[in-house]
């Protein structure tokens, strides 16, 4: 795999981002907004230490109401060599991260399998997860095999009319069940040492407001394909920022009636790899800064 005719994502932009920037508006150069370790993501990821996460600069899918906007579409972040990328990924390890976490990855796959490729040689046995919209390409993930041992994908949306209005990508449904279908071939089912995932997919759903029936077609979706051989993490942190301010449906915060409706009905189906959130996560808070912090 290159960054020539770019077609590492399902936008298919076929830049040539040795030259010039893709969709993403990333090229060939490697950026990193913030290394650190994180102790707010899924008990079985961060666990006492906390998850290595990389978060990379820039992204493919451009959601208005995006969280970390001020990497995925402002493009915060700062240039790194795939030596220093591999550098990066040890040092977590040496931090006692219990996974080295990769967030927004997709469009340096492959950059990203030589500095993994690097680390190992360099003792690097932490699992390695790859944090994603859910909008892959199948081709982009099997070059990943081997190479991932958790999946933690999101499933944004079920109607193609609601991924069009707020990430103006219709095909999103179809492209991330196909997706996640083969992350689950790539890695199976769940595999636990001392609680912390060693394999295996986490499934990964923000409810939004004035939607939680579309969030219930997708819990039942998940469950009607995999049962409790996937793990389900329903979110209801969904802060209004970014474009979503000025919209008429997003500009405000989930109520804990929307939220308890989707939880309600998930364990109605069955799940019981099921994780939840409680308390007031609905926050500016738990967005991190990104400030670089053991980037360079």
């Amino acid at each position: 795999m290159n960054m020539q005719n770019c077609t590492l994502c399902p936008r298919n932009c076929h830049a040539d981002r040795t030259k010039q920037y893709g969709f993403c508006h990333a090229n060939s150069e490697i950026e990193v907004a913030l290394v650190s370790l994180h102790k707010w993501e899924e008990p079985c990821l961060s666990g006492k230490n906390g998850a290595g996460t990389v978060f990379f600069s820039h992204c493919s899918m451009k959601c208005i109401f995006c969280q970390n906007h001020e990497i995925s579409t402002e493009g915060k972040g700062f240039k790194v060599s795939i030596e220093r990328l591999a550098e990066i990924f040890l040092e977590q390890q040496q931090r006692k991260a219990h996974c080295l976490e990769l967030v927004t990855p997709t469009h340096y796959v492959p950059q990203i399998i030589q500095a993994l490729d690097i680390a190992k040689q360099n003792g690097l046995n932490i699992p390695v997860v790859y944090n994603c919209s859910g909008y892959e390409k199948v081709e982009t993930l099997h070059a990943l095999r081997g190479y991932i041992d958790v999946f933690l994908p999101d499933f944004k949306y079920f109607y193609s009319e609601t991924a069009k209005e707020y990430s103006n990508a219709p095909d999103y449904p179809e492209i991330a069940k196909k997706a996640i279908d083969k992350m689950y071939e790539l890695v199976g089912k769940p595999v636990f040492k001392d609680d912390i995932m060693q394999k295996g997919v986490i499934i990964r759903h923000l409810i939004l407001p004035w939607h939680y029936k579309e969030s219930m077609q997708i819990v039942k979706y998940i469950w009607e394909k995999y049962h409790d051989d996937v793990y389900l993490s329903l979110m209801n942190q969904y802060t209004p920022m970014y474009k979503a301010l000025s919209h008429p449906k997003l500009k405000r915060k989930l109520t804990t009636f929307e939220y308890n409706k989707v939880v309600d009905f998930a364990s109605d189906l069955g799940f019981t790899n099921c994780y939840i959130q409680q308390g007031k996560t609905a926050t500016k808070d738990f967005v991190p800064n990104f400030n670089g912090e053991n980037v360079l």
